[in-house]
């Protein structure tokens, strides 16, 4: 049937989202802080200029007043500079608190938004460092960097024309230094993004070769093998230091010459020199080239500052890039109109699925249905498709081609939040928050009270071993709560025992239980599919021997149909595997 759902929009219709684009909600505090940070500036230079005033008027023997003038003039100067300075600063950092929160705000949204597959390929690892470090780069760029360029800016600007008033032909030497620094900082800032890309991927791979090393070191001495893992770990450190020495070598030669060119030794030499040849031609006072030394200084000085301020550019808008990254990921697809569902029929009619556009498909042109109250199992060798199929069912993404209905309706036409009141799941890799264990269990029910909580965790057989937890159901997962990888799955089947849906999809959910809490598991399993339509992703045949009916996948295609002994009857890919189980469980046993 056709979906009224909202298509996403292309790859190449998507809106690209750059670093101005992230920064709007704060874009009127900085333009005002970058106001603020102007007056200040101008205000600085006014010391320096009243400095060489009073040079000036030293050597004219000025009489006392008009010197105390200028002495009052600089302080009020400076406090306004200090005053302006002060009040830049606290509204970029205000503004970088207003930021920070309404970028987590809405990646939060965003992430909300996208399909559950997506988490499939980024654990949370990427999400917190998206979250956390990626926003948290871009704190120098919103709190310092825009008002420390515009200090350089007008100060530089501000300086050069009170010089040229004074004297053209002093005022471009001054220059000089000022258009050398600025050239060596750029030529050093040039190819900076790759350079740091290959750094980035040397460091990668030291880190990797490091916990494969610490990792795997009693299986490699175990064989003999250390010697080999000590190679990797020397080849990664030796690959990592010469790219970074490679780096450092070049950066070097042009960051010393720059540092050279910008010291206020260098500076006051150029100025000194020229100044010296035209006041001995008399085309220059004294007066005029103590101007020149003083505000000289007050050039060059705020230029180091640009090198910070290039640096913090470069690794916000790579952090900006990669929350734009996600940003722009297309969400989930909504019904414009939604429609409820009559019934809880689960059906796939033709249904093929690929991972990408360039990807090889998975699923090919599978027609199943699921009919209410009944247990079917999906089964196949590894890579068949069955994990996928289990995944589409539950809208992790939506199908390539053809359709997956709930009672009639299309997946993509049925409101979120209504798919997942009647369609639940339970997987091998449980998903618990960082919440009490109480919330973990209510996550589909938030309003659900601590008694129905407890019916479920008894239900599901944790009960007793969340009791024995420091704060009991309120132990927070991650923190006081330490959990095998059975007793999490009980703990995800108590949460779907809360949610009570219509249909249930499992897959394997005792593939990582211990021995110990397997039979716990098996025992909250048969309390959780009562009266349910059950879907089972198989892994070991020996599990759906009693389904209603199991259905064979080989390369993501449906091979074969039926009961257990049906399938043994016929002599096909399933009887050849349970043949082969068979005989690994006679041995075993």
């Amino acid at each position: 049937m056709d979906s009224q759902a909202e298509v996403a929009t292309a790859d190449d219709d998507k809106p690209e989202i750059g670093l101005g684009d992230l920064l709007a909600p704060v874009r009127g505090s900085l333009i005002l802080a970058c106001a603020l940070q102007a007056i200040g500036s101008l205000a600085g230079v006014i010391p320096f200029i009243a400095v060489a005033e009073l040079g000036r008027e030293l050597l004219d023997d000025a009489d006392s007043d008009r010197l105390w003038t200028i002495v009052i003039v600089a302080a009020v100067a400076l406090v306004v500079r200090i005053g302006f300075f002060f009040a830049a600063a606290g509204v970029t950092h205000f503004a970088d608190n207003d930021f920070q929160l309404a970028i987590r705000r809405r990646i939060a949204a965003h992430l909300g938004s996208l399909p559950l597959g997506w988490f499939d390929d980024h654990d949370a690892g990427d999400v917190n460092k998206l979250m956390a470090d990626d926003v948290a780069a871009m704190h120098p760029i919103v709190g310092h960097t825009f008002i420390d360029i515009t200090n350089t800016a007008v100060t530089a600007i501000a300086s050069m024309v009170y010089l040229f008033v004074i004297d053209w032909r002093m005022a471009l030497i001054t220059l000089i230094p000022f258009v050398a620094g600025l050239g060596l900082y750029g030529l050093m800032m040039s190819g900076y993004t790759e350079r740091m890309e290959t750094y980035n991927q040397s460091l990668a791979d030291v880190n990797s070769a490091s916990i494969e090393f610490v990792q795997g070191i009693a299986v490699v001495k175990t064989f003999g093998q250390s010697g080999r893992a000590h190679d990797r770990y020397r080849t990664s450190t030796s690959g990592f230091i010469s790219s970074f020495w490679e780096w450092v070598k070049g950066l070097l030669r042009v960051a010393s010459l720059s540092d050279l060119v910008l010291s206020p030794l260098a500076t006051l030499t150029t100025i000194s020199a020229a100044g010296i040849f035209f006041v001995d031609r008399g085309t220059l006072s004294i007066g005029d080239l103590l101007v020149f030394l003083s505000i000289g200084l007050a050039m060059t000085a705020p230029v180091l500052t640009l090198g910070f301020a290039a640096n913090d550019m470069q690794i916000a808008g790579a952090a900006a890039g990669r929350i734009a990254a996600v940003l722009a990921t297309p969400p989930l697809p909504q019904a414009a109109d939604p429609i409820v569902p009559a019934t809880n029929e689960l059906r796939l009619d033709g249904v093929s699925f690929g991972y990408g556009e360039d990807a090889p498909v998975v699923l090919h042109d599978v027609d199943l249905s699921f009919e209410p109250g009944t247990l079917t199992a999906v089964v196949g060798p590894s890579g068949s498709g069955k994990t996928t199929l289990g995944r589409l069912l539950c809208r992790f993404w939506d199908p390539t081609a053809g359709s997956i209905t709930l009672g009639g309706v299309d997946l993509r036409d049925i409101e979120s939040a209504e798919m997942y009141r009647r369609v639940g799941f339970v997987f091998q890799d449980v998903q618990l928050i960082r919440a009490s264990v109480a919330d973990n269990i209510r996550l589909a029910r938030p309003d659900a009270t601590m008694d129905q909580v407890r019916a479920a965790a008894r239900a599901a057989q944790i009960h007793d071993r969340i009791e024995e937890l420091p704060g009991g159901y309120e132990a927070v997962v991650g923190e006081g709560a330490t959990l095998s990888g059975g007793e999490r799955q009980r703990l995800s089947i108590a949460r779907a025992i809360i949610a009570d849906t219509p249909i249930l999809v499992l897959d394997e959910a005792t593939a990582f239980a211990d021995p110990e809490s397997e039979a716990a598991v098996q025992d909250a399993l048969s309390t959780l599919v009562a009266g349910r339509t059950l879907i089972v992703i198989a892994h070991r045949l020996s599990t759906i021997t009693g389904a209603d009916r199991i259905v064979v996948l080989d390369a993501g295609r449906v091979v074969e149909s039926g009961t257990h002994q049906e399938l043994v009857d016929a002599g096909g890919l399933y009887s050849n595997q349970w043949a082969a189980d068979s005989r690994v469980r006679t041995e075993v046993g």
